[in-house]
C-alpha cells in the first residue's frame, strides 16, 4: 500500500526533487496545497531547525500523516551570519536580496568573502516522532551574478569555482546543503524501509 507523505511546503523545485526520490520506497509526497493546507506558517524561530520545526508540526497536527518540511539560508562571515534565518524575508526578491548583499559586501576583499549555505529537514513520522537532517556547503560571495540555473542567492554563491546557477539541477543537488540534508534523510528512510516508522 503506498504511504502519503506531506511536505509542508508549495515549492514545485522541492517537490518534484523529493517526490521522485520518494517513489522508490513506495511513498507518495503531496505538497501541503494539494493536501488540502493552504496555511501560512510563521517563521519565528532563531534557527533553521526551530523553523523547519514549526512548519512540519504544524501540517503534522492539521494532517496527522507523516510530514517534511525544511528552512535554510546563507550565512555570510562577514556580515556576522547575516542573513541566516531572515534569508528569505531579507528584501522582497531574488534580485533585490542579491543586489542588498553584494551592495553590503562591496568593500570586503575577496578572502573575507567566505559564506555557507545550510539547511535543516524536520521530518515527523507517523507515531509524531521528530527527526532532523543537517547539510552544509561551504563556499563564499562572488562580486557579480553568474548563471541562469537556480533561485534565491545561487548567481552569487561560489563552490568549487563555479556559482550555483553555473551548475546542472543535478550537479548543484550533489554538493549543495539541501542534496547532502536529503541524502541523509533518505539514508534513514531506506534504514527503517516499511516499518511502523514511516
Amino acid at each position: 500500500m503506498e504511504e502519503i507523505f506531506i511536505l509542508a511546503s508549495n515549492n514545485e523545485h522541492k517537490a518534484i526533487e523529493l517526490r521522485k526520490k520518494l517513489q522508490k520506497y513506495g511513498i507518495k509526497l503531496l505538497t501541503q496545497k494539494e493536501a488540502g493546507f493552504n496555511i501560512e506558517v510563521d517563521e519565528t524561530g532563531e534557527t533553521f531547525k526551530e523553523n523547519a520545526m514549526l512548519k512540519a508540526e504544524a501540517i503534522y497536527n492539521l494532517s496527522n500523516k507523516p510530514t517534511i518540511a525544511d528552512d535554510s539560508g546563507l550565512e555570510v562571515d562577514a556580515l556576522d551570519g547575516q542573513p541566516g534565518v531572515h534569508s528569505h524575508r531579507f528584501a522582497e526578491t531574488d534580485d533585490e536580496r542579491i543586489n542588498k548583499l553584494l551592495h553590503m559586501l562591496k568593500d570586503v576583499p575577496d578572502e573575507k568573502r567566505t559564506a555557507r549555505f545550510k539547511t535543516t529537514i524536520c521530518y515527523i513520522d507517523k507515531l509524531g516522532e521528530k527527526h532532523f537532517f543537517d547539510g552544509v556547503c561551504e563556499g563564499k560571495i562572488g562580486y557579480e551574478k553568474k548563471g541562469t540555473n537556480g533561485f534565491g542567492f545561487d548567481p552569487i554563491f561560489i563552490c568549487n569555482g563555479k556559482t550555483f546557477a553555473e551548475r546542472t539541477t543535478e550537479e548543484k543537488n550533489e554538493i549543495s546543503h539541501r542534496g547532502k540534508a536529503t541524502a541523509k534523510f533518505l539514508e534513514y528512510i531506506e534504514k527503517m524501509g516499511n516499518h511502523v516508522e514511516l
